[in-house]
């Protein structure tokens, strides 16, 4: 998988294991990836692999704050795959007033989004920020998720594009097609920062102005 991200320009990963049925500790988590840098290096494979999660929603504060991205402040969030839950926006509320910047994860794979994607719009009111998939936009996830993924894009919702990868074999760790795709829709510019820019100021913990 770090070959694969490596050849499609990718220089920096973060490591975000799904937390919430049975959750990996943040030791476990570091421990791991010190040991996969330290096979990188010895196989001369150079990107740098970061810690985080793909954190449940439902998880209560106090868990939430131990898996962040990088240990800055910004913090994966993950809703049920089932729906948007009415409590969505207190949800988003509860965790930046623990000092948390929530980052919605791949909204445009959730039933509730794909039939009103403007329910989006007043989370990134809310203060979160928005994720989707790079695949998405491509189409792997069929043709429902790709014009609602564009559909977000185009409308400025989306402020990261991630691999979200998988495996070497199915889901793989590459962004450039998505950021060709999203070049189409709203410029070169605009599509790299989702994938420069804005991650970078993610996990070196700055302040992202959207």
């Amino acid at each position: 998988m770090a070959r694969i991200a490596v050849a499609d320009g990718i220089r920096t990963i973060v490591a975000t294991p799904h937390v919430k049925n049975e959750i990996p500790t943040p030791a476990l988590i570091e421990e791991k990836i010190s040991m996969l840098t330290a096979y990188l290096q010895k196989m001369g494979v150079s990107v740098d692999i970061l810690p985080g999660g793909d954190v449940s929603s439902l998880l209560p504060i106090e868990v939430v704050s131990l898996y962040t991205v990088n240990r800055t402040n910004y913090v994966l969030l993950e809703f049920p795959h089932s729906h948007l839950p009415a409590n969505a926006e207190e949800t988003l509320f509860e965790w930046q007033l623990a000092g948390l910047r929530p980052i919605i994860t791949h909204p445009e794979r959730n039933p509730s989004i794909l039939k009103h994607p403007e329910s989006l719009e007043h989370l990134v009111q809310s203060g979160a920020l928005v994720q989707v998939t790079a695949g998405s936009l491509t189409g792997i996830f069929g043709v429902d998720v790709q014009a609602c993924a564009c559909h977000l894009v185009s409308s400025g919702w989306v402020h990261i594009l991630a691999s979200d990868g998988h495996s070497s074999h199915h889901r793989l760790p590459q962004l450039s097609e998505g950021v060709r795709v999203a070049a189409q829709l709203i410029g070169e510019s605009a599509a790299l920062k989702l994938v420069q820019y804005n991650p970078a100021a993610v996990i070196s913990g700055r302040s992202l102005d959207v």
